[in-house]
């Protein structure tokens, strides 16, 4: 008897469970201070870089963009609103946008404090850059193996 596999989402939606923009939705309604208001704002200069974005719900309680792979993620912390760009390291980033977790080599963070003013230009550009890599052909190939005959 065969059995059926199912195909693994990275989605944590269920069949009976709310979306991922639903559940950002909660957080956003759940924060109720500038940390929410500063989430939608960031999560609508998203959706305007990138019409395509998938929205994902992931690590209990993450706001997650994918494009291809991630784009970012939006984390909400007492001070800040941390926006970490999954291959932020590869990207370009001339207006100086990343000011958080710089130390590492794949991922790069913008930490944004209540009050702070976002270059939105300057997001808009490094979320389509973002975008642009994952979609890119620059995946390493693999590397033949021997077939025996």
């Amino acid at each position: 008897m065969k059995k059926a596999v199912a195909a693994k989402k990275t989605s944590t939606k269920d069949a009976t469970g709310p979306s991922p923009s639903k559940l950002i939705d909660g957080r956003i309604k759940e924060l109720g201070d500038w940390r929410g208001e500063m989430l939608t704002r960031v999560r609508g200069l998203i959706k305007q870089a990138d019409p395509e974005v998938v929205e994902e719900w992931k690590w209990r309680g993450v706001p997650v963009w994918e494009h291809d792979g991630i784009i970012c993620t939006g984390e909400t912390y007492k001070e800040v609103v941390k926006m970490t760009f999954a291959k932020g390291a590869a990207l370009d980033d001339p207006a100086g946008l990343f000011n958080s977790s710089l130390e590492g080599n794949v991922r790069r963070a913008i930490d944004i404090r209540e009050g702070e003013k976002i270059n939105e230009k300057a997001l808009k550009a490094l979320i389509r850059a973002a975008v642009e890599l994952n979609t890119s052909k620059k995946k390493p190939a693999k590397k033949p193996g021997k077939r025996s005959a």
